[in-house]
């Protein structure tokens, strides 16, 4: 049971981070007219990215607007993602694996 906690939290984990990496590619695409929103799957596949990083970029994007037109709230994200990951691997993952 709890090996299969630690594996769903790392999994989702990865997927967020997934999103906002495929979500920060797709957004420079679109930036520099590579692809175009007009393209209807396009525009599925990154409102659908949109959805998903939305609540965890958003609270970042209020503290840190972008810079020059860059955002960095994808790098902020992805950092703070992975060090959640880190925390949790190294101090809850133990105990719940103990428990079976």
């Amino acid at each position: 049971m709890g090996s299969a906690i630690v594996w769903l939290v790392n999994t989702v984990i990865g997927l967020a981070i997934l999103f906002i990496f495929v979500r920060a590619i797709i957004g420079w695409l679109v930036q520099f007219d590579i692809i175009n929103t007009r393209n209807q799957v396009v525009y599925q596949v990154l409102t659908m990215l949109e959805r998903v990083t939305d609540p965890v970029l958003r609270p970042i994007q209020r503290v840190v607007p972008p810079l020059g037109g860059i955002d960095f709230s994808p790098i902020i994200a992805w950092l703070a993602l992975t060090v959640i990951r880190i925390l949790f691997n190294v101090y809850l993952a133990p105990p719940l694996y103990m428990l079976g």
